[in-house]
């Protein structure tokens, strides 16, 4: 299998990468490519395809991988590589619910040994995702807040009632439609779109997503006061079996969701902002290695 692997610049000077590179190469060859600026990963992908190559392996984050997915789905499906991961960011949201190896030289094995499975990809304003789009609250908090305050999707009940206390955060007005025609208008705090199941460094969002299944599952917080913090709670605690009174789900191969202002979204690590936002799933769309017991495969 001729194998081309690309790493996001600001991680290869890592030794440890270095040695399993090195140990891997003992046993079969590896081109390895190092992006610096933007856009190189595309053009490291579109030179891969030039020269025949079958899989990419891309090191990096979550913001590496869909990065990768982009350039992909640029190109006509029949020219589409084979996408592996070898995660070395943060929080590798997408590569650890895929139970993705964390070591490197094991997951550099699964990249070159592994099977491909068609995966689906989900577009919104001309651009792609495989795991969450997070929109709203937990879209603005992503990049610039500590851990903690991360959980707000998560349900920690402190998080919850320290954030909305503290920010006295402004939901935003909206309109949802979904495939089956049903309009809903209201106040979202916070939503997520999930192809995958977790975000923000392992917060479970959608446990019963499938990367594979032509859907996403939409998880929406509508907005709520302090004294309805524990009930919240209890809806996110207790699904499937839960009310959904303040936690809205729904399962469906596309969604709109049109706001009065910008609204900002996050895409795999990727922020963008839109008042419209027209969320469709690509069944089938990447072929992407996985391990044979992968969880988010139904």
């Amino acid at each position: 299998m001729d194998l081309r692997l690309i790493i996001n610049g600001k991680k290869a000077a890592d030794e440890q990468l270095r040695d399993a590179i090195g140990q891997f190469r003992t046993s079969q060859p590896l081109a390895v490519r190092v992006t610096y600026e933007g856009g190189d990963i595309e053009r490291f992908i579109n030179e891969a395809v030039a020269e025949g190559v079958k899989r990419v392996v891309v090191a990096g984050g979550d913001g590496t991988v869909n990065e990768a997915v982009n350039a992909l789905m640029k190109l006509e499906k029949s020219q589409r590589l084979e996408l592996a991961i070898l995660p070395m960011g943060t929080a590798n949201d997408f590569a650890t619910a895929a139970n993705i190896p964390h070591g490197y030289l094991p997951a550099l094995k699964l990249a070159a040994q592994g099977q491909p499975h068609a995966i689906d990809t989900v577009e919104v304003d001309k651009r792609y995702f495989v795991n969450v789009a997070s929109a709203g609250f937990g879209a603005k908090i992503t990049a610039t807040t500590p851990p903690a305050l991360k959980n707000l999707l998560g349900g920690g009940a402190y998080t919850l009632a320290g954030l909305v206390q503290a920010l006295s955060f402004v939901p935003y007005s909206g309109e949802l439609t979904l495939p089956d025609g049903e309009r809903t208008s209201g106040d979202i705090i916070a939503a997520a779109v999930c192809n995958g199941r977790q975000a923000g460094g392992g917060q479970p969002l959608a446990p019963h997503a499938y990367i594979n299944d032509g859907l996403v599952d939409l998880v929406a917080f509508t907005s709520f006061a302090i004294s309805d913090v524990p009930a919240v709670i209890e809806e996110l605690s207790n699904y499937p079996n839960s009310s959904q009174q303040w936690v809205k789900r729904y399962q469906v191969p596309w969604l709109e969701w049109q706001t009065q202002t910008e609204m900002p979204i996050n895409l795999d690590g990727e922020p963008i902002t839109s008042k419209q936002q027209h969320f469709k799933v690509h069944a089938g769309a990447l072929n992407m290695v996985l391990p044979d017991a992968c969880p988010l495969l139904k």
